[in-house]
């Protein structure tokens, strides 16, 4: 039976599954088999929270916990408990234990563990140039890297040294967010390269070549670019560079970028060079009008096609009319014929097109500024997160391992019931569901925009007790 209404959604979903397509369908049911987000956010979702709960201990935590939920999850099922709470968390049990798992490993990469560090392959720093009688008397020192660094980065995560060091915020900080606009960017990038898919899909060239063509170019000529710019910076740049190549010169990335944006020229500060390599200020111009040039592609590429289009189907139109006597079912039947394509946008006024398209290019040219930026949570986040376990350890736990009387035990007893209480609410539960709510966050807007519709509705089966029921419902109002 032919029918013009759109038909609903349906995917084949296991209990790991169905957690996080419960997420996408929050946000909007896909459209009749348009691309699910959901298969992707299986791996992006907890890694995104995971950098923003990097901590190996929170991480195990969470994974034990899960991992209790999953593993008994048959006799909890039979249970039936009306616990709304209880039933939230046991319907997340496969995100929570996946959650724990990443949140493991970003941990071991951090090197957190509780707010410590684990020197599992030993520091690649170490203070060989002073002698013990020196070091004994100082509190602290200062570690040179040209003399005092080995040379060889630590195998896996972060040294252990930055632990104790007194510029850790200020190193974390560069580090870290640099690594949140690089996973920002890819994200994104990925999120355009799936509106591909969608565009083929369904035949709609016109999208290809006026709407992804000059989203991908602008996302990777400007801000793609900017990730490239800042591993270039960590390879080129280094303590034993010398003049040219030394930490003194590094030039700062944000300020290059800035000045590629604006035109303008970087300037010459003593013998350092003002640019990373060479030809690099016309190679960034020639980035920026590229760029630049796909935003008029983008406002009215795809209006003027359609525009075009119609003039042409007009005129078939007419040809076909003056090519028959008679009026009516005949003519819509040689026009069908004809092989006129047709648009997404037949019915709509296009002034309506002008408007739309209008807007969609502007959310999305300000939306990669500020998306980008958005990502800046996960370092914002992680930091916070880092910092108040320290605090927490620092302010509670020392105080019982700095006991030295004969009661030092029992109170260690109770000022680690306190400590573990305080680091389940505060930092596992809390924190947890605020790095969740941020993860959330960045997959709705700043990923699934980029190629997700969901103005679908799910399928229902046929059933006489579901009418029934809408029936009662809607008498009862």
């Amino acid at each position: 039976m032919e029918s013009r209404e759109t038909p609903p959604t349906y995917f084949r979903l296991s209990k790991f599954t169905r957690g996080f397509q419960n997420l996408v369908d929050a946000y909007g049911v896909a459209n009749y088999r348009e691309i699910n987000p959901a298969p992707y956010a299986i791996i992006t979702f907890p890694f995104l929270f995971a950098v923003m709960f990097g901590d190996f201990g929170h991480g195990l935590l969470m994974t034990l916990f899960s991992g209790w939920m999953v593993l008994n999850e048959k006799p909890l099922i039979a249970k039936k408990s009306n616990s709304e709470i209880w039933n939230i968390f046991f319907g997340g049990r496969y995100i929570i234990l996946l959650m724990g798992f990443f949140s493991m490993y970003t941990g071991f990469i951090y090197n957190d563990f509780f707010s410590k560090s684990l020197n599992i392959f030993g520091s690649q720093w170490s203070a060989r140039n002073y002698e013990l009688f020196y070091l004994l008397k100082q509190r602290e020192v200062m570690l040179d890297p040209k003399d005092m660094y080995a040379g060889n980065p630590y195998p896996i995560g972060i040294d252990p040294i930055w632990q104790i060091a007194e510029n850790k915020i200020q190193f974390l900080n560069a580090y870290k967010m640099k690594v949140s606009i690089i996973i920002g960017v890819l994200h994104m990038v990925f999120g355009v390269s799936i509106s591909y898919w969608n565009h083929k899909f369904f035949q709609q060239r016109i999208n290809i070549i006026c709407e992804f063509i000059p989203q991908i170019v602008f996302m990777i000529f400007l801000f793609f670019y900017l990730c490239i710019l800042i591993f270039h910076k960590w390879t080129s740049y280094w303590a034993n560079g010398g003049v040219e190549a030394g930490p003194h010169c590094a030039p700062s990335v944000l300020i290059l970028f800035i000045n590629m944006v604006l035109f303008k020229t970087t300037e010459q500060v003593g013998d350092c060079e003002p640019y990373m390599y060479g030809g690099q200020k016309d190679f960034q111009r020639f980035l920026v009008v590229i760029a630049l040039m796909c935003v008029p592609w983008l406002m009215f590429g795809k209006p003027y096609l359609i525009y075009k289009h119609r003039q042409l189907a007009h005129s078939k139109m007419n040809n076909i009319a003056e090519g028959i006597n008679n009026e009516g079912d005949h003519t819509h039947l040689q026009m069908a014929d004809s092989g006129i394509p047709l648009s997404e946008h037949e019915n709509e006024e296009f002034s309506e097109i002008m408007i739309h398209q209008g807007i969609h290019t502007i959310e999305y040219v300000l939306g990669c500024v500020s998306n980008t930026a958005s990502y800046l949570r996960l370092w914002a986040l992680s930091l916070a997160h880092a910092q108040l376990s320290e605090v927490l350890w620092g302010m509670v736990m020392c105080i019982g391992l700095g006991q030295t009387s004969w009661y030092g035990g029992i109170i260690l007893y109770f000022i680690f019931a306190a400590w573990a209480t305080l680091t389940i609410g505060i930092l596992v539960m809390m924190e947890g569901l605020s790095a969740f709510l941020h993860t959330l966050r960045l997959h709705w807007v700043e990923f699934q925009n980029k190629f997700y519709c969901g103005q679908g509705y799910p399928f229902a089966p046929f059933s006489f007790e579901i009418i029934l029921e809408a029936t009662a419902g809607a008498e009862g109002e």
